[in-house]
């Protein structure tokens, strides 16, 4: 970040934007109030609380926040969800014919990615970009992002059951644990059971291996969470563009994951299961 700069005169080409500029730039808010939002001393660069108006940033290397949520000022980064159905690879471009990404993205013009995976016979929330490095951030299981998932599995889930995932099972690539897990309200019965289960583990199809190891095979899954983005009343095969709150909580979840993974902390924290909705919903949403 630059100094301040007093001179009224507007900005040349190739001169740093202002702080206050920016953040209009970038659809925070007005000039006028994202003034208001720097002398109140809620943005910060590079860590640190700005107060001057005059102060000029590089918004190619100089990390922004508001109220600690950091801020794209890149506007050519778009950042989508995608309630991804059964049946669809988890590619842009799948060399076997299958039905693949670009059923739903062609009408995006910028080329997209998509962060990490999800099995063919998994449905639920995906998240696409053309912002490759934030893809590759999300995507790397070192970054802790967590994500949660309600599967309908064979048979009656016990509580023991679900202090196994929690405790940890032993799988052919290592011993694995949940974050949480619990079982949903009226999600049992003789004959099946529905589990909500959150992990930041990226290990191929997990969440399957896992409730196959404690006696309970999936026979369907979704993906209600990634980071904190939900998958909401979103129909199964629509795509939407984040909204701005959305789109910075996405970025602060990447760069404090880093943050975390840097400093050797797990950036995951165990959630409480609450709030989830069942694969019922789901499924009736998607039809």
């Amino acid at each position: 970040m630059k100094g301040s700069d007093e001179t009224p005169a507007s900005e040349g080409a190739g001169e740093l934007p202002r702080l206050q500029k920016a953040l209009a730039h970038a659809g925070v808010a007005s000039r006028r109030a994202s003034e208001a939002l720097i002398t109140g001393g809620r943005v910060t660069v590079n860590g640190e609380v700005v107060l001057e108006l005059g102060s000029r940033i590089d918004p190619a290397s100089d990390e922004v926040r508001v109220d600690g949520v950091v801020v794209q000022l890149d506007v050519g980064k778009r950042y989508f969800v995608l309630n991804k159905p059964r049946g669809v690879v988890s590619s842009l471009r799948d060399e076997q014919g299958r039905r693949d990404l670009r059923e739903f993205t062609d009408r995006v013009e910028d080329r997209l990615y998509n962060v990490g995976r999800l099995d063919t016979d998994t449905s639920g929330l995906l998240v696409l970009t053309n912002d490759g490095e934030l893809a590759h951030r999300l995507s790397h299981p070192k970054f802790g992002v967590q994500k949660t998932y309600v599967a309908k599995v064979r048979g009656r889930v016990t509580p023991a059951v679900i202090q196994r995932l929690r405790d940890g099972v032993e799988l052919d690539d290592g011993p694995i644990r949940v974050d949480a897990a619990g079982l949903l309200p009226g999600g049992a019965s003789r004959s099946h059971s529905l589990v909500e289960v959150t992990l930041h583990s990226g290990r191929n199809r997990i969440v399957r291996r896992m409730l196959a190891a404690v006696g309970h095979p999936v026979e369907e899954l979704v993906r209600r969470q990634f980071g904190p983005l939900h998958l909401g009343a979103l129909r199964l095969g629509e795509l939407r563009e984040l909204a701005a709150a959305e789109r910075g909580a996405l970025l602060s979840a990447a760069r404090d994951g880093e943050d975390h993974a840097a400093s050797g902390i797990t950036a995951g924290r165990p959630g409480d299961g609450k709030g989830a909705r069942g694969m019922r919903g789901v499924a009736a949403r998607g039809r």
